[in-house]
């Protein structure tokens, strides 16, 4: 796998994670967070543990599997993504209108809310 996919996927299981972490088992958890969050090598995950590097390699692919099947099945991740392209849309509308206008500070302020709402919608709640 070359340097951008790597880092695409790590992206996108950090932002799985983010999402369905509390659907995972503690030990999925556990090698997620060392493989992707602390960029532990296998072997170093191995070695803590005290277990073969495939045992470790089958963990983390059992988890990545995990996470996307809750991905597709619940689509968090799709919709979050998808409201925050919306979301992008408004506010490049808005910055079209006046500066200084009321329409355009209540639009702001909208958005505000709206990002501050997402925000606060977490599985981890």
């Amino acid at each position: 796998m070359n340097e951008p996919d790597a880092l695409g996927k790590t992206t996108r299981i950090n932002l799985l994670f983010d999402f369905y972490e509390m659907l995972l088992t503690d030990k999925q958890r556990t090698f997620l967070k060392y493989y992707f969050h602390d960029d532990y090598s296998l072997g170093e995950i191995a070695a803590e543990f005290e277990i073969s590097r495939q045992a470790v390699y089958e963990h983390v692919k059992r988890a990545e599997q995990a996470l996307e099947g809750y991905e597709q099945k619940l689509g968090l991740l799709r919709r979050h993504e998808a409201l925050q392209e919306q979301l992008a849309r408004l506010e490049a509308l808005g910055m079209q209108l006046p500066a200084g206008s009321t329409e355009r500070a209540e639009l702001q302020s909208v958005l505000e809310e709206i990002r501050r709402t997402d925000s606060l919608i977490d599985v981890k709640s």
